[in-house]
């Protein structure tokens, strides 16, 4: 059975203790390599504002000729992968900057609140989803109080059909005004939740990646396309630095 028809079918109480049993990642030795010289962004542009969607559904910020490409599988309903935007703000777009990082973020979907914010941050431009993203993880814990606070009526917007379903679960979670104040307001996000075609297509790519990367929890890195070890930003930006990042 897909993500996404376990998303519609499951009940969400069961979806988020699958979201916090999926946090983590296995390790494999980083890559190494001489220091990179900075490599400027054209006149009256930045790197860290050059932002695009990939042909894996994923969205990447930075020089697109990049020497170092860091790829992120991520859940919004992961506390370490809050942890890390938490810890990583500013300092991973410092190394953006100097046009030698590529960063991409792609969605591993455990659960249906994962999704109904995937589906959030994908509602403005690709310049705004990693804002996006890192501000939903940036309130991780108030977000998720209210989620937990609000059991009876999620339940509820489960039982709706597919089509509004995203629409109940945000409404109900407190979603549709955390991100009308960062600025997709309620009916720009109402369109975005009834695309039920891109909910299955973020479910989809999530289910055939994490298949074919052996991508067991989030977060998980990718230097260059191996898997960097840990976590956290203590364990990434050595990673970076070792392969030539300075």
């Amino acid at each position: 059975m897909s993500m996404f028809r376990r998303i519609v079918l499951a009940a969400l109480s069961a979806s988020m203790a699958l979201a916090l049993s999926a946090c983590g990642s296995d390790d494999e030795a980083p890559v190494k390599g001489e220091p990179i010289a900075a490599i400027a962004a054209p006149a009256g542009q930045s790197w860290v504002d050059t932002a695009a969607v990939t042909p894996e559904g994923g969205y990447v910020i930075g020089n697109p000729e990049a020497p170092l490409k860091l790829v992120e599988y991520a859940s919004h309903t992961c506390p370490h992968c809050a942890a890390f935007s938490q810890e990583a703000a500013g300092k991973l777009d410092e190394y953006v900057a100097k046009g030698t990082v590529s960063y991409e973020l792609r969605n591993q979907i455990h659960d249906p609140i994962d999704l109904t914010i995937a589906l959030l941050v994908r509602c403005g431009t690709p310049q705004s989803f990693h804002p996006l993203a890192n501000q939903a993880w940036q309130n991780f814990e108030s977000l998720m109080t209210t989620v937990q606070s609000n059991g009876a009526a999620l339940e509820q917007a489960q039982q709706v059909p597919p089509a509004q379903r995203f629409q109940a679960i945000a409404q109900a979670s407190g979603l549709l005004d955390f991100f009308a104040a960062r600025g997709i307001s309620r009916d720009q996000a109402m369109t975005c939740l009834a695309d039920t075609a891109k909910a299955q297509q973020i479910a989809d790519a999530s289910d055939k990646q994490s298949e074919e990367l052996n991508v067991t929890g989030t977060p998980s890195f990718f230097l260059n396309g191996r898997l960097v070890p840990g976590t956290r930003w203590i364990d990434i930006e050595p990673a970076l630095q070792n392969a030539g990042a300075r």
